[in-house]
């Protein structure tokens, strides 16, 4: 039986290739997927460990928990800190360390890097060891930077260049002193890292005499454990805490192993929907494949082959396939994740230097999928071959689906169609996060569902093609008959359209949904001009909005200035805003009382104040920052959404208990309303800062919806994976169908259709089945999308459904292109087949 096996493996090789690229395609997408990130991590992971080096142990400071009144914070690193750690007996010297953000400009005056890999920090002393010069010398004062090399080589910046750079606003010219080598790993990835002389640092970071954290280096001979229990003997346990080296590289390692799994998960989903709509594939082949050998297989049982033996050959050939897959997909996704990191370097997102990483599990994952999904599609072909009785099949009486078969199964898919719907609309009654599990439950249960009713479904939906089919002649009335002729591989093979455009196209009404919604949002939370906010979110200086308030034109503006505070107990945040003006810079719905923000008199989200139980004129006691309380009223509760929401006070109130003031964001009105020229003088106003944004309505809602956008490419491009191996899937039922039919189309060649009209008849019947899994598709992607707009909806009140009916007609084209792309070799196959041999074929 084994060598049975094998000699019917190599014996149909077009038919058992397609089957091998559909799991292969899959395994490539999973190994892939691994290697990619397995290298990406373990490149980032190496680097950050080279950062440690001159580190053995590091003192931080330890944070304050919140209790009653008090706020909760870190306290600063002193330099009576930094002192007592350079005096343990095993330190052979401590450096003090500060950093922050800094937005480098390269010549054209545009930011280096991206705002989160943009940082800037100290150079200690005259030779610092971390970070080795290659030319120039240290900075001194306020006016000298050093710069990193690749930042240097990017931008062409030289020792004596004057940069611009900005830490919290202000534009600063500092002139290079320097340039110093680094294995920081945001500088691997394409960010920039300047240095300044201590002092400066500490200036410009808001953090004058003292430091984030001390780097303390061991003497030789000193463990990091020993000088780790000598500094927490030295220094008081309440205000800092220590970690060796080791243990900071370890934690590292697993930050970046933890933001990198969720990538891995997102490329493993779609790995898995291509081996799903594979599975069906890999089905499809067998059933043909025990179609064509029945009389083989009956023969078999006839000398003596056991149904257990019969099973296991089938099994046999699903396991060898499986394995070439296996094979052939993990060498393709050792491409796939090289050239994923090719691809991250050209579009400047590059990663440290790093060997390939080919992990044991990536290889063991890749043969189980490859295997296991072969034989687990295989299985039910194999069970059907057993069971065929040696007298009928050699009598070539091949039984079908007995017709209680066939009510067993549209029953039990009713009951799963009807058990998704009632679960997906159950969830869109509930809260955003409370629907989300059963949103998806709901959602798997409904596929399953319609994928088992997929033959019952096939017959009225195909019929409904007659009128246009009926446009192409006998070629388009056959075309109707043979989609309809096995409804359950007709149904087997559209499903695998069927899934794909369900995810594209119910994230494409999400995302054009979503994308209105912050657009109408936008329009009605703010009435100012333009929102200024630094490139990366951080805090902007007090100084932005007075250099914008004597700007031309400039009618209000406003700042967000964030506050943390203590009220009845919990930690709430107030936003600071200038009470006189930001009646004009927005427009909130009030739901109960007037928006009026002065003195002692706040404005409240609606959430917030039902949190605390608050109405207009509820008076409440708050505990500012600096320890000191105060009585405040409530003026006003107004409807928050995702713009504006929080406790407004105004700055002149806040100011004074806060040690260190900026501001989130600075709104402005303009006389002459949003113009590219009033963009122009603001941010001429502000120095044409690289790091500073001057956004309008417009601008807001396209970096919100840019995150869409992106997510939504790469979707269509990952389910463009399913796709191809959905035209695999039309390919091999095309092919199965011309093998059936092979005496039939003899018969139709010998009584006058032409081999023109044999081709017409195999594409129409591709497009059909492809139009067929489209519409499905389709119809299940709005349904989806409508359900999911609806859970949003409850905490985005201005959502609205948007039916993308351009895109959804090009998905519909889509699917038609797969099933005329698809009926190529099999029409072709098909118009040449020998009339006399068709004719005879049994």
């Amino acid at each position: 039986m084994f060598r049975t096996a094998l000699r019917n493996v190599l014996a149909h090789k077009a038919r058992l290739l397609m089957t091998v690229l559909a799991v292969m395609l899959g395994v490539a997408f999973v190994s892939g997927t691994l290697v990619f990130t397995n290298t990406i991590s373990g490149a980032l992971q190496r680097s950050s460990a080279k950062g440690f080096d001159h580190v053995d142990v590091a003192v931080q400071p330890k944070y304050q928990d919140a209790e009653g009144d008090r706020v909760g914070k870190a306290p600063a690193l002193t330099q009576a800190v930094l002192d007592r750690s350079a005096q343990v007996p095993g330190a052979a010297s401590a450096v003090g360390v500060v950093g922050g953000f800094t937005a480098v400009a390269d010549r054209d005056g545009k930011l280096v890097g991206n705002g989160f890999s943009t940082r800037g920090g100290n150079y200690w002393g005259t030779e610092d060891p971390r970070y080795p010069l290659v030319g120039g010398h240290a900075p001194k004062g306020p006016g000298e930077i050093l710069i990193d090399s690749e930042t240097a080589e990017r931008t062409g910046y030289r020792v004596g260049d004057t940069v611009r750079l900005s830490v919290d606003g202000p534009v600063l010219t500092p002139t290079v002193t320097g340039v110093f080598t680094t294995d920081d790993g945001n500088v691997a990835a394409g960010g920039s890292l300047t240095l300044f002389d201590t002092a400066t640092a500490q200036k410009l970071f808001g953090k004058p005499g003292t430091y984030d954290e001390i780097a303390v280096e061991a003497k030789p001979g000193v463990t990091q454990a020993a000088l780790k229990g000598q500094l927490d003997r030295a220094l008081p346990a309440d205000l800092v805490e220590t970690t060796t080296g080791e243990q900071l590289a370890e934690d590292q390692a697993e930050t970046i192993a933890s933001s990198m799994s969720g990538m891995q998960q997102s490329l493993l989903v779609f790995a898995g929907i291509a081996l799903f709509v594979g599975t069906f594939i890999i089905a499809n082949t067998f059933t043909m494949l025990v179609a064509q050998r029945t009389k083989e297989l009956a023969l078999l049982r006839a000398v003596g082959a056991s149904r257990r033996q019969i099973t296991r050959s089938v099994l046999i050939e699903a396991f060898v396939v499986g394995l070439i897959a296996a094979v052939a997909g993990l060498a393709a996704g050792i491409g796939i994740g090289a050239g994923l990191r090719a691809l991250m370097g050209s579009l400047d997102a590059t990663v440290p230097d790093g060997p390939l990483v080919v992990s044991p599990g990536t290889i063991v994952s890749a043969f189980a999928v490859g295997v296991l999904v072969t034989m687990l599609a295989a299985w039910l072909p194999a069970r059907r071959a057993a069971k065929i009785p040696p007298v009928a099949a050699m009598s070539s009486v091949h039984a079908k689906a007995s017709a209680r078969s066939l009510v067993l199964r549209n029953t039990l898919g009713s009951l799963f169609s009807a058990a998704g719907v009632a679960v997906v609309l159950a969830a869109t009654t509930m809260g955003g996060t409370d629907g989300q599990a059963p949103m998806g439950l709901g959602a798997v249960l409904l596929i399953i569902g319609v994928f088992i009713l997929t033959p019952l479904l096939s017959r009225p939906l195909i019929a409904a093609t007659s009128p246009v089919l009926r446009l192409f002649g006998v070629a388009g009335k056959l075309a109707r008959q043979n989609s309809v002729r096995n409804p359950r591989r007709t149904a087997a093979t559209a499903s695998a359209l069927m899934i794909g455009l369900t995810l594209i196209t119910g994230m494409t009404v999400m995302a054009g949904s979503l994308q209105k919604s912050i657009d109408k949002m936008a329009a009605s939370a703010i009435e100012a001009d333009y929102v200024v906010s630094m490139a990366n979110g951080n805090l902007l200086s007090t100084d932005v909005e007075k250099k914008l308030k004597r700007a031309g034109d400039v009618t209000a503006t406003s700042p967000l200035r964030s506050s943390p505070s203590r009220i009845g107990g919990e930690t709430e945040y107030l936003t600071g805003v200038d009470g006189s003006t930001i009646g004009e810079l927005t427009e909130l719905e009030l739901a109960d009382g007037s928006f009026t923000v002065d003195g002692t008199r706040v404005t409240v989200d609606d959430t917030t104040a039902e949190q605390h139980g608050w109405r207009a004129g509820s008076a409440f006691t708050v505990a500012y920052e600096d320890g000191r309380k105060q009585k405040l009223t409530v003026a006003g509760v107004y409807e928050g959404n995702e713009m504006m929401r929080g406790i407004m006070i105004d700055t002149a109130t806040l100011t004074p208990h806060q040690s260190d003031p900026a501001d989130m964001q600075v709104m402005v009105k303009t006389s002459g309303g949003a113009s590219d020229a009033a963009k122009d003088r603001l941010e001429k106003a502000l120095g044409s800062n690289p790091a500073i944004k001057v956004q309008d309505k417009k601008d807001l809602s396209h970096e919100i919806a840019q995150m869409f956008t992106l997510m939504l490419n790469m979707l269509y491009g990952l389910l463009a994976m399913a796709v191809i191996v959905a035209v695999l899937g039309v390919v091999n039922t095309l092919a199965m169908s011309v093998f059936e039919r092979s005496q039939e189309i003899g018969m139709l060649r010998a009584i006058g259709l032409d081999r023109r009209g044999i081709k017409r008849m195999v594409r129409l019947e591709s497009l059909v089945i492809s139009l067929f899994g489209g519409v499905l598709g389709i119809g299940l992607g709005v349904f989806f999308g409508w359900a999911a707009g609806r859970l949003l909806g409850s905490s985005m009140p201005t959502y609205e459904l948007v039916l993308p009916w351009g895109r959804m007609a090009v998905f519909l084209l889509l699917a038609a292109a797969v099933g005329v792309l698809a009926a190529l070799w099999p029409a072709r196959r098909a118009a040449r087949l020998n009339t006399l041999q068709a004719i005879k074929a049994e």
